[in-house]
């Protein structure tokens, strides 16, 4: 490459700019400018390229595409831009997990620095490899029933303690955190901080959800990260965290990514939130709209009260204004001469009553006393019986010697009987 120089000054550093990068020194430094643009001119000599990989970021801006490449087989990415004019030409049906072919050349930007391959043709080959492997595995959790809504467990109202498993000092924490206080200032949490992404993810994020979950003061776990590239979500699709979160007893709420990331925990997880700010507002409910419920339901039973209240009153109001509640005594007075009546009444009848039978008892007493013997007797008669009762009828009864009773008007004779008297004799005896 020829440079032009400058005429310098003796003695003086030349200018920047007039300083090659392979001959920069301490006292000659280039500058960023001419630094950017050897690199350009070097980057500008490569030409394009074929290569094969697999699509794990597509991101369209203003009609551009920005995304990354991974290699097959290792972890390798590179990131590419697709112009609008190039992604005119190109089929619309591009995702992230697309197996491609694409035809690139680099492209240095020496304003910024920044270092990117320009995509000039894009070939589909087929479905990635991890997506596939993650197609196959959610079809098979699903067949399993892992995702079925009936065994999915149901958030407490207002946890007590709240387990949250993310990255140590990460802004999804912090988001959780500000986010849940805010709504209801006395949440308290227990937080497992472990990996969220890399080799060390899953293993650090299964210990931790099993030390939350045989925790008995945990009532809810709570999984956190910030987003990512599906390629940094990887391990939020492993089959050995997706099957220990079903198993959990605790309920699992599962904040991975934002709205358009969807890892297979979010599938598994009884309560899917789309960012860790959202998965704070499903956790705890909000003190501010608990105070207004508790305020209406109070209003509304104070208004059902006063309501019952005023209709008693207008009730026992009407029921006072009947004549026989507000003069009592008008019922008693009339009731009293009525009573008054009917006791007459019943004496006049038992007086009546009375009299009838007074009078029919004298007349039976007369009739009896006129046909008693008692009467007989007392008129000067007497009855004659001998021992056993027997009453004299006949005198062949009572022959000459005969001991015998005779009962007059006022007691009773021993008497002997002399025999029968002849009939002269008898009749001229007393009346």
């Amino acid at each position: 490459m020829t440079t032009f120089q400058p005429d310098t000054v003796p003695g003086e550093a030349p200018p920047p700019d007039s300083v090659a990068p392979r001959d920069s020194s301490p006292q000659a430094p280039t500058s960023v400018s001419r630094l950017n643009d050897t690199i350009r001119g070097f980057v500008d000599r490569w030409g394009s390229v074929w290569v094969e990989g697999e699509i794990t970021s597509w991101n369209v801006r203003g009609g551009n595409v920005f995304g990354r490449l991974k290699d097959l087989a290792t972890d390798a990415t590179i990131s590419f831009r697709v112009w609008s004019s190039t992604l005119a030409r190109l089929p619309k049906d591009w995702k992230v997990g697309d197996h491609v072919i694409a035809c690139v050349k680099a492209d240095y930007f020496p304003r910024t620095g920044d270092f990117s391959f320009a995509v000039s043709a894009l070939r589909h080959v087929g479905l990635g490899d991890q997506l596939e492997r993650l197609e196959r595995l959610r079809v098979t959790l699903r067949a399993e029933g892992l995702f079925d809504p009936a065994r999915k467990k149901s958030l407490p109202f207002l946890p007590h303690l709240i387990g949250l498993i993310t990255g140590e000092n990460s802004d999804a924490e912090k988001d959780v955190h500000r986010n849940a206080q805010l709504r209801w200032p006395h949440v308290r949490f227990r937080t497992k901080h472990a990996a969220v992404q890399g080799d060390r993810c899953v293993p650090e994020t299964i210990a931790a959800l099993k030390a939350l979950d045989a925790d008995p003061e945990v009532d809810v776990i709570v999984i956190a990260r910030g987003g990512g590239d599906p390629q940094t979500l990887l391990g939020f699709s492993d089959e050995r965290l997706v099957r220990v979160v079903a198993a959990a007893q605790t309920p699992v709420v599962s904040a991975i990514g934002h709205e358009n990331d969807h890892p297979l925990l979010d599938d598994v997880a009884d309560v899917r939130a789309s960012t860790p700010t959202d998965a704070a507002k499903r956790v705890v409910p909000d003190v501010s709209e608990q105070r207004a419920l508790v305020a209406q339901l109070r209003a509304r039973l104070a208004g059902r009260l006063t309501h019952r209240i005023t209709h008693d009153i207008a009730q026992l109001e009407q029921l006072r204004s009947r004549p026989v509640l507000r003069s009592p005594d008008t019922l008693l007075t009339g009731r009293a001469q009525e009573v008054w009546m009917l006791a007459t009444r019943g004496r006049d009848v038992v007086d009546r009553l009375v009299a009838a039978h007074d009078r029919r008892t004298t007349e039976l007493r007369a009739s009896l006393r006129a046909l008693s013997p008692l009467a007989t007797l007392a008129r000067g008669y007497a009855i004659a019986h001998l021992h056993g009762g027997v009453i004299v009828r006949d005198a062949a009864q009572a022959p000459a010697g005969a001991e015998m009773t005779v009962t007059v008007g006022r007691g009773s004779i021993a008497a002997r009987s002399e025999g029968e008297v002849p009939e002269s004799d008898a009749s001229a005896g007393p009346a």
